[in-house]
């Protein structure tokens, strides 16, 4: 019995011992997951927290560049409008200067008419005058002869019909010289009336070929391993690159000017990227050539509106965006076509002709260029075949084959033509020479009208069209002056080949200064 108690007492003791250790543990069970809770819920809290924070300054981030892209919008708008508000300004100059010209021919008018009006009247009188006196004569002759009325009458008629034929051919000749002289005349007046109404101003433009570079690191990532990027590149642009010790600069050279500016930008744009290799190189070609396409047909349009000539073939106005890449002497191709094409469309109004077919010819005389590194010929017969292939008419056609005078002249705008192309090419600043052959003529030039007796000074000024001689005013009268001009304008055409004209003035004067003490 007393065994029994002991294991009944021992079994109670050790169930509530295991109930108290049970209870136990799953305190502390509890308590480490509450403190495990606690750590993950705090974990989460400093996460949240990092998060808002790279948030925070990721938004301020893209604020700050935000900010620096509008304000680099901002700059180029004020830029443009800087642009805007000069070339505003200097049209308005050119108006009013176009204003004044026309007020000073209004009056030149006004007094051709006031003195033709007083020639008339005195015409007028003098008939009258001689009308009295052929009465007179005519009464004199009847009563000092014993001649009758009718025989009187046809001897003066004789004598008179034997004078007008002496007088006649005087006055054809002096008719026929003054005729010359006005036509001549009328033409220079023509010609500066119309370049005076168009009066562009003119900047010589050329494409470039050499392309900075940050480093001469950036040479051996351009030429790659093995030369393998500069041949990818060289494949992709048909253009050569030409690397050398020059720091700092690569050349890039091709014989056609749009393939050049398409390497030089393709150049430009990796270099910025950074990224260089045959794949890379293979998709900016494309994405420039794509560009480059696209500004060629709107330059074209562009000058195709502004000359105002409607009705261009596609290829035709392709061709001609392709002229702004080309150069003639320092002279952008397009730009001189565009005012050939104004100054053709006034001169063809002045004569009665159609001026927009004259603009038309005037545009697209010198289409060849455009096509000249891809056709055989030259750029006149190039650009009459382009031009009939492409359904221009007759006129365009001639003026594009014989603006150089180089075929028997079939239509009057091909005149018109010629002569505006000479007056767009050899005008004071359309074209540039290389500065060594700029400074050896201009010496030239001085160093002629130096040779002559009595010449102190002389300057060649408007880039060689005029020359200004300063004389001694104590060894050369006003007539040696006058010979001094003569001789050195005489000179420059015996010794000197040049576009155009050259000016001659001779400046004889006295300067007498004292100073006051």
């Amino acid at each position: 019995m007393s065994d029994a108690l002991k294991i009944v007492i021992s079994s109670v003791i050790g169930a509530a011992l295991s109930f108290m250790a049970v209870k136990l543990l799953d305190r502390l069970r509890r308590r480490d997951a509450e403190s495990e809770a606690g750590m993950i819920l705090q974990k989460a809290k400093n996460d949240a927290a990092n998060l808002t924070k790279e948030a925070q300054l990721k938004a301020k981030e893209e604020a700050i560049q935000q900010k620096a892209e509008n304000d680099k919008e901002l700059n180029k708008v004020r830029d443009q409008l800087r642009e805007r508000e000069r070339l505003l300004d200097k049209r308005q100059e050119t108006i009013e200067q176009q204003s004044d010209d026309l007020r000073k021919q209004e009056r030149i008018v006004e007094g051709t008419q006031r003195r033709l009006t007083e020639k008339i009247a005195d015409t007028e009188k003098r008939n009258e005058e001689l009308n009295k006196l052929l009465d007179m004569q005519r009464q004199t002759l009847h009563d000092l002869s014993s001649l009758n009325r009718e025989e009187a009458t046809q001897r003066l008629l004789e004598m008179l019909d034997r004078d007008l034929q002496h007088e006649a051919g005087a006055l054809v000749l002096k008719h026929k010289k003054k005729v010359e002289e006005t036509c001549q005349q009328h033409a220079r007046e023509m010609l500066i009336t119309t370049l005076q109404r168009y009066a562009a101003a003119h900047t010589a433009e050329s494409t470039t070929s050499s392309v900075d570079i940050p480093n001469d690191e950036m040479k051996g990532r351009i030429i790659g391993r093995e030369g393998r990027n500069i041949r990818s590149f060289e494949k992709e642009t048909g253009v050569d690159v030409i690397i050398d010790d020059t720091p700092g600069v690569v050349i890039v050279s091709a014989f056609d000017p749009v393939r050049r500016e398409v390497a030089r930008q393709s150049l430009n744009k990796l270099i910025a990227d950074g990224r260089i290799h045959p794949s890379r190189i293979e998709e900016v070609v494309a994405e420039t050539n794509g560009e480059i396409e696209a500004y060629v047909q709107k330059q074209g349009e562009e000058a195709a509106h502004e000359v105002d000539v409607p009705g261009l073939h596609p290829r035709v106005i392709e061709l001609l965006g392709r002229l702004s890449f080309r150069t003639s002497y320092s002279q952008n191709v397009l730009r001189h076509s565009i005012e050939v094409a104004f100054v053709t469309g006034m001169l063809a109004e002045l004569i009665g002709l159609d001026g927009a077919l004259g603009r038309r010819c005037g545009l697209l005389h010198d289409i060849g260029k455009a096509a000249d590194h891809d056709m055989e010929g030259g750029h006149p017969k190039i650009g009459a075949d382009l031009l009939k292939r492409h359904g221009e008419g007759a006129e365009v056609v001639h003026a594009a084959l014989g603006h150089h005078d180089e075929i028997v002249v079939a239509h009057p705008y091909t005149v018109l033509v010629a002569t505006a192309d000479a007056c767009s090419a050899s005008r004071p600043g359309a074209r540039r020479e290389t500065l060594e052959r700029y400074i050896n003529r201009m010496e030239e030039l001085e160093s002629i009208a130096k040779g002559f007796k009595g010449v102190q000074q002389a300057f060649a000024i408007q880039a060689g069209r005029e020359l200004r001689v300063i004389v001694n005013a104590r060894d050369v009268d006003d007539q040696s002056a006058a010979k001094i001009a003569r001789d050195v304008a005489k000179a420059f055409e015996q010794q000197l080949t040049y576009p155009g004209e050259i000016k001659v003035t001779v400046v004889r004067e006295s300067r007498f200064t004292e100073l006051a003490k």
